[in-house]
């Protein structure tokens, strides 16, 4: 009875600093999950240590809780991206997406193996500098009321792209660490059992889903369609384990599935508050795992600048060069647009710390980095749209 009263208490004192910190940082202008982990921070061993490192290891009930809700973040990610979005965004959201994906990894492995790390854990550590949190950005553009612009619909359907390519190149990475390291033959497999997998479940079950999605309805249960897919969200992504992929893949391709039904406004809105549960204890355990002590060295706040400096640059690269066709400004504007990671990269981050690619304090550097890139990006675009506003850069123009 006494450890149920200690895990309960635990499970109280996580959710209740998630909502303190996700409020707080809304009134400042920044998004939950910043508060959300800096609460973890704060409430975690290296400040206040409410919640000890023996609570947040790996299989306490802490942790299970942290996965099942970044198991259902990525479900929802997928739920709100369908097959046919990618169709309706033109060249500038595929160029935009691709030189996004690629120019940050490259710059990401070479500074990671410029730092020590092998080949195949360089990376990895690149590959958290990867995708742009598109609920970040979707939401910083929803407040400036500025959806309908032409930047906005190339930043979106660029981060669709964005998210399917870095979650394939995850993947990738997450399967070359076995020690024998980087191979040509290896990665041609691996790709090909990424690529496949993905396709069979991603564009077959879209397309099942898609010509007839009644089934779900003839359970009587009035929540039949989420239990459904909330059973092919969990057993995707156990799935997904077996071809050596990260689990959050099959949650992901389960919620493009789901896309494809009727019932997908339905889900949306019955998935909410089993997300406002269950998310923020993956944002509050990861903010809690970071050492706030191994960045107060000269040494890591240097890496911590020269990591960030990477991830804004190289992303605001892509992003601007992909986008030219809007001009200077609406290129800059899809640029900033897609440097936030917020909680992909945090994911990522977590995933390498949990298989020993690298040490607590090349994780606090990333995680760190994440929360830096989610803070910046919100007054620079309002800035920028402004502008755009002022000088509009054709809106009729096709992305």
């Amino acid at each position: 009875m006494h450890h149920a009263n200690e895990i309960l208490f635990s499970l109280f004192i996580v959710f209740v600093a998630a909502q303190i910190g996700a409020e707080i940082a809304q009134r400042l202008k920044l998004p939950g999950v910043v508060g959300e982990i800096a609460a973890g921070c704060i409430i975690g061993p290296s400040v206040l240590g409410w919640i000890t490192v023996q609570q947040i290891g790996e299989g306490t009930p802490l942790d299970v809780l942290s996965e099942i809700g970044v198991v259902l973040l990525l479900f929802s990610v997928g739920l709100e991206t369908r097959l046919e979005d990618l169709k309706k965004v033109g060249k500038s959201a595929m160029l935009v997406g691709v030189l996004g994906v690629l120019l940050p990894f490259g710059m990401g492995t070479f500074w990671a193996h410029a730092s020590g790390y092998d080949w195949d854990r360089s990376l990895f550590v690149a590959a958290a500098f990867v995708a742009t949190s598109a609920g970040i950005t979707a939401r910083v553009l929803q407040e400036l009321g500025v959806l309908q612009r032409v930047e906005s619909k190339v930043i979106l359907g660029a981060a669709v792209i964005d998210d399917i390519l870095a979650m394939l190149l995850l993947g990738v990475v997450v399967s070359l660490q076995g020690g024998e390291g980087l191979k040509a033959s290896n990665l041609v497999l691996v790709l090909a059992g990424a690529m496949g997998f993905i396709a069979v479940i991603g564009w077959g079950g879209t397309r099942v889903m898609r010509w007839n999605s009644d089934w779900l309805e003839k359970p009587r249960s009035a929540h039949s369609p989420l239990l459904i897919v909330l059973a092919l969200c969990l057993g995707l992504a156990y799935v997904s384990t077996l071809f050596g992929l990260a689990a959050i893949i099959g949650a992901f391709l389960a919620g493009m599935i789901a896309s494809e039904t009727r019932q997908q406004h339905t889900l949306e809105h019955q998935l909410q508050p089993l997300l406002a549960l269950l998310t923020p204890f993956f944002f509050v355990l990861t903010g809690s795992k970071i050492n706030l002590q191994l960045l107060g060295s000269a040494d890591a706040l240097i890496a911590l600048a020269v990591v960030t400096v990477i991830a804004v640059v190289s992303k605001l690269l892509g992003g601007f060069l992909g986008a030219l066709s809007l001009g200077r400004l609406g290129a800059s504007i899809v640029g900033f647009g897609m440097v936030p990671r917020g909680e992909v990269g945090v994911v990522i981050a977590s995933l390498g710390l949990a298989a020993g690619v690298f040490n607590d304090q090349m994780y606090a550097i990333i995680v760190a980095m994440s929360l830096l890139t989610a803070m910046i990006t919100p007054p620079i675009l309002a800035v920028l749209l402004k502008r755009a506003v002022d000088q509009p850069l054709g809106e009729a123009r096709d992305a």
